[in-house]
């Protein structure tokens, strides 16, 4: 019984996932979505900081996957340099385009409200269910894998990992956030 055991913790897969470093956006309390908004000097120093937790915590992983967005890209970068784990730019990464709530508060009522649409585009937007299959498939990807994976990505794309492992309700979906630059272990 314990070869069975053994089998099955060794097959098991693990990913991680760190949202990029704060932002002159995340600072003034506005929704960045899709537009490319830069690390502020403390963005770049959590992602340091990152790099050396990862290091002394001992976590291992094939490659680091990261969104196209100059705040993950960032982010991964010094990710990378600290921690001499490869990194390569994941287009499916990239965070969910907003439309019309871009630039617009973070904590808006109507953003609250409009969250709970999945499948509006927000004028001119991706709705979450585009954002759910993109994000699906790559992690169909990578759980088919047997390689390790550290994703660098956004607040949006941490609430679609964590629906893909967890059942989530529509409310704690909308609700769910990730700290900057946090690492968040998932298995399977």
């Amino acid at each position: 019984m314990a070869g069975t055991f053994e089998r099955y913790k060794q097959s098991m897969g693990v990913l991680y996932f760190v949202r990029h470093g704060q932002t002159v956006w995340n600072v003034a309390n506005k929704i960045c979505g899709a537009t490319d908004i830069a690390l502020t000097e403390l963005g770049h120093q959590q992602a340091i900081e990152t790099g050396h937790k990862i290091l002394e915590e001992g976590i291992q992983a094939d490659e680091i996957l990261y969104s196209p967005l100059i705040r993950a890209a960032d982010t991964a970068r010094h990710i990378s340099e600290i921690t001499g784990i490869p990194a390569r730019e994941e287009p499916r990464l990239k965070e969910q385009h907003f439309g019309k709530w871009e630039g617009t508060p973070r904590d808006g009522k109507d953003f609250e409200k409009a969250k709970a649409c999945f499948v509006t585009d927000w004028d001119g937007g991706e709705s979450m269910m585009r954002v759910g299959q993109r994000m699906y498939n790559l992690l169909d990807e990578i759980t088919q894998s047997d390689k390790t994976y550290i994703l660098v990505a956004h607040n949006g794309i941490a609430r679609m990992v964590q629906s893909y492992f967890y059942n989530m309700t529509n409310e704690s979906f909308a609700r769910f956030g990730v700290p900057n630059c946090e690492i968040l272990r998932y298995e399977f």
